[in-house]
C-alpha cells in the first residue's frame, strides 16, 4: 500500500497505459481521479470494484481554453492531489511533407501544451503544500525520433524539456517532476502495427517482447511513491533495452 491516503490525478485513464496506472494506484491505496474524453463503458463497475475511490472527469486535455478551469474544479473537489500522471496523448501520423498543420498542431495541443497546463495548475497547489510528484509521459520516440511521427516526436521531446524545467523550478518546494519514456508497448495504439513490423522490432529489443501497460504502471508507481523521494528531473526509459 505504497500510496495509502494519497490522491492522484491520471489523465488519459480510459484505456491502455492510463487505465493500468489508475488501477495500480488504486491497488496501492490511492484515491484516483481519472480523466478521459468520455466515460468508459465499464466505469460503474470500475468505481464499484474500487470501493468508491475512483472518480471520473470528462475533459479534452487539448481544449486549451477550458482545461485549467476543469482541473481547478477537480482540485477543489478532491482537496488537492499528491500525484499527477500526465498520460493523455494522441497520434496523427504521416510523412512530414504531407502532414497538415492542423494535424501537427492538434498533437502538440493534446500531448504537450495540454499536459503543461494540467501540470502548471496541479503544480501550483503542490507548491503551496510543499509536496507532490508530477509524472509526465514521454516516449522513446521523443528521444530518438521516428519516421512518420514528426508531430508526436516533437510533442514527446517537448515533454522531456518541460519536465526538466519544471523540476528545477519546484524542487525547492518539495515537489518532484519526472518523465517516463515508454518503448513499444502493447496497447490500442500499437495494435495497428503490422505483425511483420513487430517481428522486426524484436531485433532491436534485447528483452525480446513488447512492453505492457502494467510495465509502465510499475514505473509510475515507483515515481509516485516515497521510494523515489530523492529523484527529480529524470527520464525513466521503460523500453526493454532498445537503446542500451
Amino acid at each position: 500500500m505504497r500510496l495509502e491516503n494519497k490522491k492522484a490525478l491520471v489523465t488519459g485513464a480510459s484505456r491502455g497505459i492510463g487505465r493500468a496506472v489508475a488501477d495500480r494506484f488504486l491497488a496501492e491505496g490511492a484515491e484516483v481521479w481519472g480523466l478521459g474524453t468520455k466515460e468508459p463503458s465499464d466505469l460503474a463497475a470500475r468505481i464499484s470494484a474500487a470501493g468508491g475511490k475512483l472518480h471520473w472527469l470528462v475533459a479534452d486535455v487539448g481544449a486549451l481554453d477550458s482545461i485549467e478551469g476543469i482541473i481547478e474544479a477537480a482540485l477543489k473537489e478532491s482537496g488537492g492531489f499528491d500525484v499527477l500522471v500526465n498520460n493523455a496523448g494522441i497520434t496523427k501520423d504521416g510523412l512530414s511533407f504531407r502532414m497538415s498543420v492542423a494535424d501537427f498542431q492538434r498533437v502538440l495541443d493534446v500531448n504537450l501544451t495540454g499536459a503543461f497546463l494540467v501540470a502548471r495548475t496541479v503544480g501550483r497547489d503542490m507548491i503551496r503544500k510543499k509536496t507532490g510528484s508530477i509524472i509526465n509521459m514521454s516516449s522513446v520516440v521523443g528521444q530518438h525520433g521516428n519516421g512518420g511521427q514528426a508531430n508526436y516526436a516533437a510533442s514527446k521531446a517537448g515533454i522531456i524539456g518541460v519536465s526538466k524545467s519544471l523540476a528545477q523550478e519546484v524542487a525547492s518546494r518539495g515537489v518532484r517532476v519526472n518523465a517516463i519514456a515508454p518503448g513499444y508497448i502493447a496497447t490500442d495504439m500499437t495494435d495497428a502495427i503490422p505483425e511483420s513490423a513487430k517481428e522486426k522490432l524484436m531485433d532491436h529489443i534485447p528483452l525480446k517482447r513488447l512492453g505492457t501497460a502494467e510495465d509502465i504502471a510499475g514505473a509510475a508507481l515507483f515515481l509516485a511513491s516515497d521510494d523515489s523521494k530523492y529523484i527529480t528531473g529524470q527520464v525513466l526509459a521503460v523500453d526493454g533495452g532498445m537503446f542500451i
